[in-house]
């Protein structure tokens, strides 16, 4: 057995971007999806950050919903209830990247023990996967709920260790966020961040990846 995996699900192996259709629908979007995905991702995110900080925990689910609601103020864009209903749902279901079933399998085959480890709620990721098609890969998921956090809170790394019974210097976080990467690297953990643009830039902090692949497919070899 090569060693535990601990498999970021959002921007990883699922794509956040898979809204964009139905944000394109719109006719208050409209050619504003691009912009509009990556602005909610990014309040999506900082919610979480903000609400691990103060110790004010709610799920993932309310900050995705709360980081639309502030999409539409501060761009001023009126959505019904029912727009804003049918773009989680969305969010509930969306797809897996192109290379995730390839890349698990070989990763399964290569004797990795592999998990879903995520800031979603354990149902929210059961759903993503089951979608997918790609739950059979995963042993396990371990949900930031448990503790009542988010990462990149140290204690949410250790927590995936004891649950799954590992350590650190046998286990690996596989992002493509680069803060999540570092946030397991400093919680004692081996981190392989997946670059999935050339344009993207991993934070000047001097921690830097343990292992960086452009695809999942690279993975089972860099790690072996």
């Amino acid at each position: 057995m090569s060693g535990t995996l601990a498999f970021d699900i959002y921007g990883t192996l699922i794509d956040t971007n898979g809204v964009l259709a139905a944000l394109g629908e719109l006719d208050a979007v409209g050619n504003r999806a691009v912009e509009f995905s990556r602005v909610w991702r990014e309040k999506q995110l900082e919610y979480t950050f903000r609400r691990g900080l103060m110790q004010n925990y709610a799920d993932f689910a309310v900050c995705t919903r709360q980081a639309l609601d502030y999409l539409c103020a501060v761009y001023r864009v009126e959505l019904t209830d029912a727009d804003k209903d049918r773009l989680l749902e969305v969010y509930r279901t969306l797809p897996a990247f192109d290379d995730a079933g390839e890349g698990l399998e070989l990763l399964s085959t290569a004797g990795f023990r592999i998990h879903a480890f995520s800031n979603g709620s354990a149902k929210a990721v059961e759903t993503l996967l089951q979608t997918a098609g790609i739950r059979e890969y995963f042993l396990d998921v371990v949900s930031v709920e448990d503790l009542r956090s988010f990462k990149p809170n140290p204690a949410v790394y250790a927590h995936f260790l004891r649950r799954v019974g590992a350590t650190g210097a046998d286990a690996w976080l596989i992002s493509g966020n680069p803060f999540d990467v570092i946030g397991a690297i400093s919680a004692g953990m081996k981190g392989a961040w997946v670059k999935r643009s050339p344009d993207a830039v991993f934070d000047p902090w001097g921690i830097e990846p343990t292992v960086t692949v452009r695809s999942l497919t690279e993975l089972a070899g860099r790690l072996a």
